[in-house]
């Protein structure tokens, strides 16, 4: 059988600069041997940190200020982002995952390190039977990446519409990472709508400051196909979907070329990721055991408030963007920027 870690390539996802430290990672396919229902709690267990880290990072950076941009005004931003994952989030005990046929191994720790976890391997685990019997295979929990913020990026263009309306749409087309890495895509829309010009008209100008609502969802796909034993027409494929929803009330406040400002908001974000095809895997020295679309992760990550507080520096057609989210995982955003308008 092929030693190949089919997690792995879910971390792959967003991180793909950790590539060359996820390939060097332990071999976990023997986990499936216990069968799909532990391999996916451990999975989740795992790659928690990955999907509420990702799941922040499709809600952020939508917008730096409450005035809206002026019809057909525009820009093009660029950002990136960091989730910190805390401390309890960058390990797991197996012992509370209620797994059927996984056990800590006699005299070995019962902890892992998530995805985003310390750079070190977990506790040696033993598989036994459904019958509660000694299979003789053993596994050690995968090691975490050794640096604890989740990486993403957010690529968008806004145009000024009538009525104080931004609209802005985030798109990636899907690019080819390679037959080892996949391919990603990214399709979002948001819209601002700036309130004080609506609701007071001309005599807005008496507050001293904007004050606007906005809203975005934005989703990632990834797909990579898998050969973990060496089929010849192997139907192993990884498919994942990524979507985030958030809604915000900005307030902002322009002094000369420096705009700070503040938010408040709802977001929501959710994983769909499945481990589709059928795959065979020794389960003794004689036994083998064969399972179809094994794992199916299907969950919502973040549903909660947020807060930020953030600013625009706009030197003409340049921009620049920073702000700090204060959310389940708190959040950093850098970015850059041209366009016209606010």
């Amino acid at each position: 059988m092929k030693r190949h870690y089919l997690t792995r390539t879910a971390l792959m996802l967003f991180t793909l600069t950790l590539a060359q430290k996820a390939s060097a990672q332990q071999d976990v396919g023997d986990l499936f041997i216990s069968g799909p229902a532990d391999a996916t709690k451990l999975v989740n267990a795992y790659f928690d940190p990955l999907y509420k880290g990702l799941g922040i990072g499709l809600t952020d950076g939508w917008t730096n200020t409450a005035k809206s941009k002026g019809f057909l005004k525009f820009d093009v931003r660029v950002s990136v982002s960091g989730a910190m994952v805390p401390q309890a989030a960058r390990s797991y005990d197996v012992n509370t995952l209620g797994l059927n046929n996984i056990r800590p191994a006699a005299g070995s720790s019962s902890i892992g390190p998530t995805a985003f976890g310390d750079d070190e391997l977990g506790g040696k685990m033993e598989v036994y039977t459904s019958d509660g019997l000694p299979t003789g295979k053993f596994f050690n929990l995968p090691e975490g990446v050794g640096f604890h913020t989740v990486p993403s990026a957010q690529i968008q263009a806004t145009l000024g519409l009538p009525k104080h309306i931004d609209l802005t749409v985030r798109a990636m087309p899907k690019i080819k990472f390679g037959s080892d890495l996949g391919s990603l895509s990214m399709i979002g829309i948001g819209a601002k709508v700036e309130l004080l010009p609506l609701i007071m008209g001309k005599t807005e100008k008496l507050l001293p400051v904007d004050l606007a609502v906005a809203g975005g969802f934005t989703q990632y796909n990834y797909k990579l196909d898998l050969n973990i034993d060496d089929a010849p027409s192997s139907d192993q494929r990884i498919d994942a979907k990524f979507k985030g929803v958030n809604i915000d009330a900005v307030v902002s406040k322009k002094i000369a070329f420096f705009t700070p400002f503040a938010s408040v908001g709802y977001q929501t974000s959710n994983t769909d990721l499945k481990a589709l095809g059928t795959y065979n895997f020794e389960t003794s020295a004689t036994t083998s055991a064969t399972y179809v679309d094994p794992i199916s992760v299907k969950q919502t990550d973040i549903d909660g408030l947020k807060g930020s507080l953030g600013f625009q520096l706009k030197f003409g057609f340049f921009k620049v963007y920073s702000s700090y989210t204060l959310a389940k995982y708190s959040m950093f955003n850098f970015g850059l920027g041209f366009g016209t308008g606010e």
